[in-house]
């Protein structure tokens, strides 16, 4: 049934294409258009603007403009609804060939009752909510105002507030969105429906790239509609950027914070917008955003590694749910984020708008954390382990750092009942940087209580302490040396280079018509996508020959209310002191080249992909029903080449091989959305 109506909703948008032509010919029509706004002559985006007695309706776009086209010479009574305005109405008369103009001024409501007037928060509310009422899809709204008045540091932490959408978290910030449950690999990500290349080696865009204060609104598509690409099966996530307005706009803001864990970390963010429309009849308009925050955060993380007892490896027991071991960590972050945004615009008359927008965000994830990893051999009862345990130590450094850059430039022109836009559009995304290490081991022959009665807390604490020559006490810095296990000694220097670049180009055009007293639109469109992705990895892994203890490199005392005072830490190493002394002592440290290529280069692709896609769709009122129905067809070329690391039978590594591979494939994506409007504020909704 699905199908069947799919098919008949595009053959009744086609014939009445062509019987529109047969009507035009007998006599000539004319049009309303017009443009709504506040008292203060801000456009009022998504106002729903209805033509009396026909029941056409349709939406202003976001300069508040809207066109009705195709009407038989006679008197109509325009109405426009906004929410949390006095609805207007105005009589026109519609001559043969002409264009009737209305300028509507809305009038904020009022009722029996004290009403007390915020400003723009209220506003954007406002504004999203007639974003959300009116659009054929379903979407939400999160404006510029609601994400700044909470401390959103980026923007996926915004969007996590929003019903139906989870996050995956970094170290306690947003990453990835998660939209209706489905994977983050199954959204897409775009800037004024603009793709945006990942910075990462997966096809999901890291969102705590970009700084919350960047936008004006953030759309949440939740179902998709033929214009919207393919990629985006779980949902979309569309950041909508500052654009200039008819007033004046200027923005600063400042703010600040702190956090008790880790010895007090605090942050700071700034921030600052300004925009103005220039010229005769403010044509030309610009818009200019920064946004820069400073995060020291601070965190306490326990890691237990469970497992289950078994005989056959030495354990008292088999089947026995147990911890074998624990990572204890004390995060210390100093991450930097900042961005900036632009956007130019001129009016080339009333119908006829170009634009040159740009978008550029930075994310440095840096900080250091110290590892702690207490390791169970066997158990001798749930209770008590063996004396097989071990533990070791890490100082790791984090130096990633992602960048975002989006330039769009395109126009839009209206042509009275036809609507022509296209659009050019480069994108990048970039990461560099990683992770350095210095990997200590610690006393073994550890024999460990462990405590499981908290879930929360649990501990393995060390019972069989020796002194003098067999001394074995695990919080004694001097036990631990620089020393490898799976990870070498020392790791320095490491550079994981990802790189992604969007050519994308674009064309559509859409014309509204009216059949019966019905009123609708067919809108087509084309894009193509080319996308050039590449990753390759440098790694610097050292062995050790000398001797270096972890009490020769402390740095500082660590917090000793670590996780509610639930656990000791050793002594915190400094990361300048083990470069010092590697640098004073190059002869001990020898590079391992072939642990390098083993662990680096299965890393290491380039791909290129090129999508091509076309669609078709059609939108068609019948009284409080609006349907929209449509095809996209999408076709992909990819093609790759991987790296296969070849090893002898030891599993040495002996060389690389190229793995070349290519992929093409065409996909089919019908849509069909039915609204029905109850009562003008209230909608009912169901999507295929």
């Amino acid at each position: 049934m699905r199908k069947c109506f799919f098919v008949l909703l595009f053959a009744a948008g086609f014939f009445h294409v062509l019987c529109l032509g047969s009507a035009v010919a007998q006599e000539r029509r004319g049009s309303i258009s017009g443009r709504a706004t506040d008292s203060n002559h801000d456009a009022l985006v998504g106002a729903r603007v209805e033509v009396q007695p026909l029941g056409f309706s349709t939406t202003t776009d976001a300069q508040g403009q809207f066109t009705v086209p195709d009407l038989l010479p006679n008197k109509y009574t325009v109405a426009i609804s906004y929410v949390g305005f006095k609805p207007f109405t105005r009589e026109v008369t519609v001559t043969s060939g002409t264009v009737a103009n209305v300028d509507a001024v809305l009038e904020i409501a009022t009722v029996s009752q004290e009403v007390i007037v915020r400003g723009e928060r209220e506003r954007g509310e406002i504004e999203a909510l007639n974003r959300e009422l009116t659009a054929d899809n379903i979407v939400q709204v999160l404006p510029a105002e609601v994400i700044t008045s909470l401390p959103n540091t980026n923007i996926a932490d915004a969007v996590g507030r929003l019903p139906s959408v989870s996050l995956e978290r970094d170290e306690g910030e947003g990453k990835y969105v998660q939209i209706r449950g489905t994977e983050p690999r199954l959204s897409n990500v775009t800037i004024d429906g603009v793709h945006v290349p990942s910075p990462e080696s997966v096809r999901n865009v890291k969102l705590d790239t970009i700084p919350a204060d960047m936008v004006d609104s953030v759309e949440i598509n939740k179902t998709l509609t033929a214009n919207m690409e393919g990629d985006a099966i779980g949902g979309s996530v569309n950041l909508v950027t500052k654009k200039a307005t008819d007033q004046p706009f200027v923005v600063l803001e400042a703010l600040g914070g702190i956090t008790p864990i880790e010895g007090t970390r605090g942050l700071q963010q700034y921030d600052g917008t300004f925009g103005k429309r220039f010229g005769r009849e403010k044509r030309l308009g610009m818009m200019f955003s920064g946004s820069y925050d400073y995060n020291a955060r601070g965190i306490d993380d326990i890691e237990p590694g469970p497992g289950v007892t078994s005989t056959a490896n030495g354990d008292f027991a088999d089947g026995v749910p147990l911890f074998y071991g624990m990572d204890v960590r004390a995060y210390q972050y100093y991450r930097k984020r900042g961005g900036f945004g632009s956007s130019f615009d001129y009016k080339l008359g009333a119908n006829s708008l170009v634009y040159l927008r740009g978008f550029y965000s930075e994310f440095r994830n840096y900080g250091e954390d110290w590892i702690y990893s207490p390791g169970v051999g066997t158990y001798a009862s749930p209770t008590l382990t063996n004396q097989d345990g071990g533990v070791s130590y890490a100082h790791v450094i984090r130096r990633p750092t992602g960048r975002i850059i989006n330039v769009a430039a395109g126009a839009n022109h209206s042509l009275g009942k036809t609507l022509v836009t296209y659009e050019a559009a480069l994108g990048q995304g970039r990461a560099t940087g990683g992770f350095f290490s210095a990997n200590f081991s610690g006393p073994q022959n550890v024999q460990y209580a462990a405590n499981n009665s908290d879930p929360f807390t649990p501990k393995l604490t060390q019972v069989n302490i020796m002194t003098g020559a067999n001394n074995n006490n695990i919080f004694d810095p001097t036990l631990y040396t620089l020393h490898g296990g799976f990870f070498k000694p020392l790791s320095l220097n490491t550079d994981n280079h990802i790189f992604e670049r969007d050519l994308t180009g674009s064309i559509s055009v859409s014309r509204q018509y009216s059949v019966g007293g019905h009123f609708g639109a067919w809108e087509i469109g084309f894009k193509v996508r080319n996308t050039n992705k590449s990753q390759l990895n440098s790694e610097h892994d050292f062995d050790f020959s000398g001797t270096l203890q972890l009490s020769d490199v402390v740095g500082s005392t660590p917090n000793f209310n670590y996780y509610f005072g639930n656990y000791k830490l050793l002594p915190f190493t400094s990361f300048d002191k083990i470069l010092a002394f590697y640098n004073a002592n190059r002869g001990l440290f020898t590079e391992n080249i072939p642990f390098e290529h083993l662990r680096a280069d299965p890393n290491d692709y380039t791909t290129t992909e090129r999508i091509s896609a076309g669609y078709v769709m059609n939108t068609i009122t019948f009284g409080h029903f609006r349907i929209q129905g449509g095809l996209r067809i999408e076709g992909t070329q990819g093609h790759f080449i991987g790296t296969l690391v070849n090893t002898d039978s030891n599993g040495n590594w002996t060389g690389d091989t190229p793995a070349p591979g290519e992929k093409t494939y065409t996909d089919f994506l019908p849509s069909a959305q039915v609204q029905y409007n109850i009562n003008g504020s209230t909608n009912i909704r169901a999507v295929y």
